[in-house]
């Protein structure tokens, strides 16, 4: 009932959506599709209308939902800095259609000028993520109906399947919560009262903890979203960039502001504890379906692909291993969309998924 393809080439040929499409048909065996998924590399972002339109006469359906991205994948392979397309086409009953209910899970994607256009307090469960490329900047679009949005977003539910989305983070935490006891917009300045720089670095190993020498790229603070009782292991936070350390006021610049008595905690990104992350997420949302899941849908930091694992992407390995006759498709995002303890989150550095089953 649905199927994926893959194709590369050497310049942003319309030609390579369609090509993806075929190879999914062909594996459905089927003439026409009831809708398309079709991510396309940021070689496609400046117009992508001539490979939306490549895709759609090709499959004989006019919903072709997707975005540009740095890189795209199936279970096949992923592909990064080149002209790609990857395409998961669907069958009858199986489709992607606008219209939701409150309880329905959303397949959500937006460009990065969009993020405050979407109604993460509507109703419905989201997980997605935002398009992007290199830099975060530049064309990025986003397209639904076969049309580019104009207001840089979609929301998609997937008709007869049952899904649940999973996260993996795959940070270890540094350290037990702690309480924002001052902090001036971006700077944190203190945490349960003690400099907030000098927190980080007594956990930091030894040649880690020189000022000119702190693995920033690889440190976060963690915000947690709750309870602070079991945060860490039930995964309620959410990952929160470094953007610099200063030593005169033993203060952390972060990315985002945060209220006086929010609870945070350091953790560091590890390639080891990302693969055990993913691992043991894929087996809690298998296990809440009641049948095993028939296909798969993706978003993986950009942060967090081949280049963190050292040339191969093990997030897209373990998906395989858990589930090797499952198909699956996504793309490497500047952010990822998921619902924590019930309230919606804009993640870094993490791997959001989808696992689903037909409905019978």
């Amino acid at each position: 009932m649905i199927a994926t393809g893959l194709a590369t080439g050497k310049t942003a040929d319309p030609a390579l959506a369609a090509q993806a499409v075929t190879q999914a048909m062909s594996r459905l065996n089927v003439s026409h599709a009831t809708s398309v998924l079709l991510f396309l590399s940021d070689a496609f972002a400046r117009d992508p209308r001539p490979a939306l339109l490549a895709a759609s006469r090709q499959s004989q359906c006019m919903q072709v939902t997707g975005c540009s991205a740095t890189g795209i994948f199936t279970e096949e392979t992923w592909v990064l800095d080149a002209p790609a397309a990857a395409a998961m086409v669907f069958s009858d009953p199986q489709k992607l259609v606008s219209s939701h209910a409150s309880n329905d899970l959303l397949l959500t994607l937006a460009a990065p000028g969009a993020i405050q256009k979407l109604g993460m307090s509507a109703p419905g469960q989201r997980f997605g993520g935002i398009s992007g490329n290199d830099t975060g900047y530049g064309s990025c679009k986003v397209w639904q109906n076969g049309k580019v949005c104009g207001a840089g977003h979609s929301e998609m539910r997937i008709e007869a399947c049952t899904g649940r989305v999973g996260v993996s983070h795959g940070i270890r935490a540094l350290t037990p919560p702690a309480a924002i006891t001052e902090i001036h917009g971006h700077e944190l300045i203190s945490l349960n009262g003690k400099p907030a720089l000098h927190t980080l670095l007594r956990e930091l190993p030894l040649e880690a903890r020189e000022y000119d020498h702190i693995p920033l790229h690889r440190i976060m603070a963690a915000e947690i979203q709750g309870e602070p009782e079991n945060a860490i292991t039930e995964g309620r936070y959410r990952l929160i960039s470094i953007i610099a350390t200063h030593s005169e006021t033993a203060s952390v610049t972060l990315s985002s502001q945060l209220p006086l008595g929010a609870r945070l905690f350091w953790a560091l990104r590890q390639p080891l504890t990302a693969e055990s992350s993913m691992r043991t997420a894929i087996n809690q949302v298998s296990s809440q379906l009641a049948h095993p899941p028939s296909f798969g849908i993706m978003v993986n930091s950009s942060g967090r692909g081949p280049g963190f694992y050292n040339g191969d992407d093990r997030d897209l390995c373990i998906m395989k291993e858990c589930h090797p006759n499952m198909p699956f498709i996504g793309f490497y995002g500047n952010g990822e969309i998921t619902c924590i303890d019930n309230i919606h989150q804009l993640l870094d550095y993490s791997c959001v998924f989808g696992l689903f089953h037909y409905d019978t």
